[in-house]
């Protein structure tokens, strides 16, 4: 078995971004053993990742960074991925003895890099996602960045949310705070206008960030986490937030690895660059002429202090999630299970599925959600999976339809009871999962309720059909 070697970067932001790569790499040594050097202030991001075997902690002290290097020398690295565009990266993996060294050619390290990539500036032209992918897409160009996902245990997601319990929901996440620079803060002032009004309208908030970056107001309905958390603690702590209201910063790149729904507030820099994804939220930008200026000081300030409260704080209103849904899986709870089905004359649907309808009247979406590894093992054409859900669509009146195509040796984030397809399916229509139901026939389905917090039927045990699923829904909704 190889050993292969990522070089990850130092900053939170990037480290998110830098995920799809990492996986990319995977994708490339599917069989290897495969390490990663991180700062221990990222460590816990990547002890979650599956696609990495070990997390190796990088120190800067010249007595760490030597004994790195025999570290390194000891594992008989083949290659190794440089993700960090710093030239002692390439000095560190060169004098370790590592064959094979991948990375942007900048920073004066040509001479110590087998493999430079091509560099013209593609950080300030191109998505960060996309520039840290291309350095595994040039071994396999037909390789995609999927999306950053983190997956979280729902252990410790159970911790967070019972820690969470005495906060009024919803709860609104800010984070104010940004490692860059003052150019990237909104004004500390503005964010307390919002903290006072979301406690006024609707619910609790939860601040979070490093010591020093908390708001000071009198209010038992804002919580203070600020230099309380340790990453993973934070990340537990953030998913369980029902939306967020963020600078360009760290947080913003957990909160939309994590399903949050936010509000990312830009100034001198670009999301174009390092923005969310585009269904993730809302993106408020500054229109001033100077900016994206990429610096780190500026004397006024004009792109920040150009975004009012109000422009903000209608953002927050329409991306706070309020619709309730009903998820349900499909084969063996809306249609029999054929044990990978994989033609029309196989599909057949349970009685009473009309009775769903009445959930529409309730004002619930009605959403499948369905594991199909059959797609990936080659025993199911993925277009009649899409034929099939759509069927149901067009039929029956669901309001979408999600599938997971992967292996379960993926370790991918949308196969449930992972939440993929339920947090895809928020960012989509808004959803609110507290008001919201999983219905299935498997003990994943029940799992994948416990792991989004909404409400779990068992077909077979909480109901025998889905007549009496809907029967149950109503009772609980006159409750």
């Amino acid at each position: 078995m190889e050993n292969i070697l990522i070089r990850g970067v130092n900053w939170l932001g990037d480290a998110v971004m830098s995920l799809p790569a990492v996986r990319g790499i995977r994708k490339l040594h599917p069989h290897s053993n495969i390490s990663i050097i991180v700062k221990d202030k990222l460590s816990d991001l990547f002890k979650l990742e599956s696609s990495v075997n070990e997390v190796i902690i990088y120190r800067e002290r010249i007595n760490d960074k030597i004994k790195l290097i025999k570290e390194l020398k000891s594992n008989n690295f083949k290659r190794a991925y440089l993700l960090q565009n710093a030239f002692g990266a390439s000095l560190i993996t060169a004098f370790a003895g590592i064959p094979e060294r991948v990375g942007w050619n900048r920073d004066c390290r040509r001479f110590f890099l087998t493999h430079p990539v091509p560099y013209h500036g593609e950080d300030r032209t191109m998505h960060h996602i996309d520039y840290f992918f291309e350095i595994p897409k040039r071994f396999n160009p037909s390789l995609t960045p999927d999306y950053p996902w983190i997956n979280l245990s729902f252990e410790e997601k159970f911790i967070a949310r019972k820690e969470l319990k005495p906060l009024k929901r919803p709860i609104l996440a800010i984070a104010p705070g940004a490692k860059y620079g003052i150019t990237k803060k909104w004004e500390t002032e503005k964010f307390i206008e919002i903290a006072k009004k979301f406690t006024e309208q609707y619910g609790s908030v939860a601040v979070f960030g490093s010591e020093g970056e908390c708001l000071t107001i009198d209010n038992s309905d804002i919580y203070n986490f600020a230099g309380k958390t340790s990453l993973s603690d934070l990340m537990h702590l953030l998913s369980e937030c029902d939306i967020l209201l963020c600078n360009d910063s760290g947080i913003m790149h957990l909160g939309y690895a994590l399903g949050v729904p936010l509000v990312a507030i830009f100034g001198s820099t670009s999301p174009a660059l390092t923005g969310p994804p585009k269904f993730s939220g809302k993106i408020i930008k500054t229109s001033v002429q100077c900016s994206p200026c990429f610096k780190r000081n500026c004397s006024d300030i004009k792109c920040m202090k150009s975004i009012d409260v109000e422009e903000v704080w209608k953002a927050v209103e329409e991306v706070l999630p309020r619709k309730k849904a009903v998820f349900f899986d499909r084969d063996g709870t809306l249609c029999k299970d054929a044990n990978y089905l994989r033609k029309w004359e196989d599909f057949e649907v349970f009685p009473h599925i009309e009775a769903i309808n009445e959930l529409k009247d309730l004002g619930f979406l009605i959403i499948g959600v369905t594991n199909q590894s059959g797609i990936a093992r080659g025993i199911i054409r993925e277009d009649f999976v899409i034929e099939v859900n759509k069927f149901f669509i067009d039929k029956y009146g669901f309001d979408d339809f999600f599938y997971c195509s992967h292996h379960p040796d993926d370790g991918c984030f949308c196969r449930k009871p992972n939440p993929g397809m339920p947090l895809m399916a928020r960012y989509k229509y808004g959803i609110d999962f507290r008001s919201s139901y999983v219905v299935g026939d498997k003990e994943i389905d029940i799992q994948l309720a416990q792991m989004i917090g909404a409400k779990g039927i068992l077909i077979g045990q909480d109901a025998r059909d889905l007549k009496e699923v809907v029967e149950i829904i109503k009772r609980d909704l006159n409750a």
